[in-house]
Parts: structure tokens; sequence; C-alpha cells
């Protein structure tokens, strides 16, 4: 125990009150070392804490400056001469006492000379007046009127300064000598009984601990991780989608897509430089004929683009810009298997446009797709299972709109109900994958698929209330927002519609 804790134990015993900022200047230590001391001996309830709080000035640079030399205004009146001097030079040399003098009429400006009105001798300098009465009271802020301290803060000439202390008085647990508390019982102290005696700290049963620190995931990583469940618990599979890079057979022709159409175009493509073209040796050579005669000539009632198909447009390597490029892949493994089998595929994975990036739009997002192929589906199907996914992510309200796609027929814009904005948004898209891109794949005659898909950074900014997608993606993002957000449970029911 220390010397200073034994004199506050002897000096509070005899009934003395003592404040630990008196003590530090009494004592010649630092504030901090009374604070302790009583904050230690409160711990025990030897001593009781009554804060004090109390508030002194401090000068600031313009303050020591006017109590050295005085106020600007009568620096400017004392050495104004007598037959004035220019107002330009005043303006330049003292520019703030030259205010003051013009508002106490110590001064006069006229014909563009600034001239002396008040004898310096006969008028007081009541700023520094003012200063003078805060040093003699030992800066203490009741050492001047409100008026007077709220001139000095007005004009710069001090701080206020509140420091925070207490006062010390006998308490509870008061003793001569503090006695250290244990602070867990041991085997020795049951085997020998000494723990009757023994003094021990209180323990808080109810404290929650220190919260662990751990990674936590994104809020767009918190959406595609609870769409993953609601797809797998409807039955779906989930589609290898590493290759950002692909080639343009499997992003473009593989879907029967036009070689002319504009989204191969510059403008909506991300073109690779290097290497700028896939071998496609990998491929099955009777495939990439087979999607070249569809493109010419057609098949099976269709009559094909009529175009001269290009071996060389199909080699050349892009970012992808969906991952329907993966499904026209699985479809085609899917074909291989014989007898045919049912399949209920997904994926959720960034891909690319050349867009113009706004508030709401980036180059890159990540795209949920989904897709069946089983025989005899129909547009009613497709319906359903759209309905049934939406549902269980809380979009109840769902319409659908005619539209077009290359390698969808028919095909529909999925609309869905904002709360928030009170009208109807578009969500997604879908449609039936065309025969002409299904026959090359080699899909078994009555096969059809239904796909649909949509973004997956839409739904995450509606469910986290967020406006700008800078604020969901790169460096601005909020990793206390990351740490705090809890998405909210999105429905587990899946519809038994849902299983076909």
């Amino acid at each position: 125990m220390s010397e200073l804790e034994l004199e506050v134990l002897r000096r509070v015993g005899a009934g003395e009150t003592l404040n630990t900022l008196d003590l530090a200047t009494e004592k010649g230590v630092e504030h901090a070392v009374t604070s302790g001391v009583v904050r230690t001996l409160a711990a025990d309830e030897m001593v009781t804490m009554d804060q004090k709080e109390s508030k002194c000035f401090a000068l600031t640079k313009d303050g020591e400056e006017t109590l050295a030399k005085g106020s600007p205004e009568m620096i400017l009146l004392q050495t104004l001469p007598a037959e004035g001097a220019p107002l330009a030079e005043i303006k330049k040399a003292h520019k703030v006492g030259m205010g003051h003098c013009m508002k106490k009429k110590w001064i006069q400006a006229q014909d563009g000379m600034v001239k002396p009105v008040a004898d310096p001798t006969r008028v007081a300098d009541e700023l520094a007046d003012i200063l003078k009465r805060v040093q003699a009271g030992s800066f203490a802020e009741d050492s001047i009127s409100a008026d007077e301290a709220k001139t000095l803060k007005k004009r710069n000439q001090v701080t206020v300064i509140k420091t925070v202390s207490w006062d010390m008085s006998k308490g509870p647990q008061w003793a001569t000598q503090r006695v250290k508390k244990e602070v867990a019982l041991t085997k020795e102290m049951l085997d020998s009984g000494s723990w009757a005696s023994t003094q021990f700290k209180p323990v808080n049963l109810r404290s929650l601990g220190v919260t662990n620190s751990a990674g936590y995931l994104h809020p767009l990583m918190q959406v595609r991780t609870e769409f993953r469940k609601i797809l797998i618990g409807m039955g779906f599979e989930e589609m290898p989608t590493n290759r950002w890079v692909e080639s343009s057979f499997w992003n473009f022709d593989a879907l029967f897509q036009p070689q002319q159409h504009p989204a191969r175009d510059a403008h909506d493509t991300f073109f690779v430089k290097e290497p700028a073209e896939a071998s496609l040796a990998n491929v099955d050579p009777t495939l990439v004929e087979d999607v070249k005669d569809m493109h010419e000539h057609g098949g099976g009632g269709s009559i094909g683009y009529r175009y001269d198909w290009s071996l060389d447009e199909a080699k050349k390597n892009i970012l992808r810009t969906h991952t329907t490029a993966v499904s026209s892949r699985m479809l085609h493994e899917l074909a291989k298997n014989k007898p045919f089998q049912p399949a209920k595929y997904f994926s959720i994975d960034r891909v690319f446009r050349n867009e113009t990036v706004d508030a709401t739009h980036l180059a890159e997002f990540h795209q949920v797709e989904g897709l069946v192929a089983d025989y005899n589906l129909s547009l009613g199907d497709l319906i359903g299972v759209i309905k049934n996914f939406f549902s269980a992510i809380g979009i109840d309200n769902v319409r659908f709109k005619p539209a077009y796609n290359p390698y969808t027929e028919p095909s529909m814009e999925i609309f869905g109900y904002h709360p928030d904005l009170k009208k109807w948004t578009e969500i997604g898209n879908s449609g039936m994958f065309r025969p002409e891109m299904l026959k090359p794949l080699g899909l078994p005659e009555g096969v059809r698929v239904i796909a649909w898909g949509l973004a997956l950074e839409r739904p995450t900014m509606i469910k986290f209330r967020v406006r700008k997608i800078k604020e969901l993606f790169g460096h601005k993002i909020s990793l206390e927002k990351s740490r705090t957000s809890q998405l909210p449970l999105f429905k587990e029911h899946v519809n038994a519609s849902s299983e076909k």
C-alpha cells in the first residue's frame, strides 16, 4: 500500500474532505496520480467519490499578446500620429485595432486619412484590464462577469478549460489499512478453510463479457447466402461459375445469338486483348458444326439467321456478359446422359457489361440464374417456379410482361411491387430456351428448358436501404455496416409446386 493511500485514509478517517485536484497540487504530482488512488480506494468502498467540475480560463496567443502589449485598439491609438496617417496603411497594419477604435470613436476616417480623436492617456484599455483581472483571479471563470467572459471568448483572448476532480470522504468499508481482495476461490483456500475469512472482490454474474471479434459477411454476400439456401431448398443444384473469361461461342453462339447482334459490339461487351481468342479445341466438333448449321440454315421449323457464320468471331474471348454461358455448357453435359434425367440448376456469380456507371449501375454485377430442364414444360411451370422463388425472398406481388430475348421464346420481364417506392419495378427476366438453342446442344426431342434471372445488387440495396451502388461496392463501403447489418430472414417455406 502506497504512502499516499495511507495518508488519504488517515485524513478522511479524521473527518477531512479531500479533493483530488487540491491534493495533487499539495503533493506536487499529476492529477492522474491522485485520481488513480481515489478510484482504487473507492472500488473497495473505503472512500466515497463525489465528482466535481470546475472551469478556468487559459490565455490564447492573442490573449498573451494583449496582456503583454495592450489591446490592438490601444496600440493603434498610441502609435497614430496627431496629424493622422493614410487610411490604406492603417487598414493594412491595424485591421483589428481600427475596427474597435472606430466603434469606440477613438479615431475618425476622412478624405483617405485616419486621425486620432481620443487622448490615449485619458482612455482605459478595457480589454487588457479584463485580462489583468483574470490573471489576478488565478484564471478562474468567476473572476469576471459573464458579459466580460463573452467578450474575451468572442475576441479569441481566452479558451475555457473544464477540469473534473473528485471529493473524497470516509466510506462504509473504511480502515486504516487496505487489504487486497481475492478475485478467485482456489482449492488451497477450501483445503485450509481460509476462504471463510478472506475478502473477495464482488462478481457481476450478469456481465455479458467482451464480444468476440470475428469475420462478417458483406451485405451482398449475406443476400447471396440466403438465395443459395432458398434455391437449394427448392431442389436446385449449383453450377460451377469459375469462368469469368469466356469464349463468344459459349456466351453467344451456343445461345443462338446472331454474330451481328448489338450485344456483341464493344459498346456493350468487354473483349479480352491477351489472349484474344480461345482455341475451342476441347469443344465437341459436332457441337460447333451443329451450332453453325443452326445459325446459317436453321432446323426443326426454323430458317435460322441466313448469314455466313464465322468461327473466328466465335473464338473471341470476352468477359462473360451473363451466367447463361454456364447454363449452355451444363445443358450440353446434361444431354450426354443416357437416358435423359431432368435437372434443376442455379448459379450466382459475377458478370460484366460495358455500361455507363451511375448511382445505381456498375460495369459488373452479380447475376442470379435458375433453370429447369424436363419434358413438356410450359410457360405455366415457369410462372409457378418464379412466383415460388420470389415469394420465398419476401416478394409476393409479382407481375409479368412479354419481352424479347435472342435465346428465349416466349420471354417475360418480371416486375415486383416495391413497398417503399409504392410502384412496380423490374426485378428480373425469364423465358423458355428456344429449340434452335437446345437442339445443337443435343437435348432429346420434347425436352424443354425454362429459365429466369435477376441481379443480386438490386434486392440487396432494397433490403438494406442502400441508395447508391458505391455504398455497396468498393472502398466507400462501411465496414461497420457489414458487422452490424442483420438481414431479415426470408420465408422458409417452399411450395410443393416447385418440386416438379
